[in-house]
């Protein structure tokens, strides 16, 4: 019975995911405080995955640039990346501390930085990091390196729509086995005045 309830419950998160996807940015832009959009959902997929593992120990280290201010986006849509991308970058360090020596200090670090007209996210980890086969099918959808019924392969795929697609933005990332990875996030914003 245990295992019928795990399938579903994949199931009902890749067709809800696939909902998400087909669906689009049709959300409404705003002038929104990028860095506390940032905080809120970094500290909430922490926090979240905290209450969830007692062993949990990464630690989240932030470091907002105060010059992003305000971007025209859609928060919502923006807020599942944040936390999608966090919650992954978690995920990763946690694991590599499962297999680390002793001394390991799992960690995550989320930075902001304005560089001319646009803001740049940094979400990075000192995770297990990726390999140059898997780099390749990252942004794939359906496309996993969790354990079954960990995760629907739909997270980044749709993240980089949001971003790309939706806020005309780039979605990249850099990783080197054994040392990590960083998402590199890029969004157009208006001249600071």
């Amino acid at each position: 019975m245990l295992f019928r309830s795990e399938h579903g419950r994949r199931a009902d998160g890749i067709v809800a995911g696939m909902l998400l996807h087909s669906r689009g940015g049709k959300g409404e832009r705003q002038s929104t405080d990028l860095n506390s959009l940032v905080r809120e959902f970094a500290g909430l997929a922490h926090h979240g995955l905290r209450i969830k593992d007692p062993a949990f120990g990464v630690e989240l280290h932030t470091d907002f640039d105060p010059a992003v201010g305000k971007v025209e986006v859609v928060a919502q849509d923006l807020s599942r990346v944040f936390l999608n991308i966090v919650n992954n970058a978690c995920y990763a360090a946690d694991e590599r501390r499962k297999t680390a020596p002793e001394g390991f200090r799992p960690e995550v670090r989320v930075r902001t930085r304005r560089i001319g007209e646009a803001v740049e996210i940094r979400i990075a980890d000192n995770g297990a990091g990726i390999s140059p086969a898997n780099l390749q099918k990252i942004f794939e959808p359906f496309f996993t390196t969790k354990p079954t019924g960990s995760g629907t392969g739909l997270g980044l795929s749709i993240s980089r729509d949001v971003v790309v697609q939706g806020h005309q933005g780039s979605m990249n990332v850099e990783s080197q086995e054994g040392a990590g990875a960083t998402f590199i996030l890029t969004l157009p914003a208006p001249p600071v005045k």
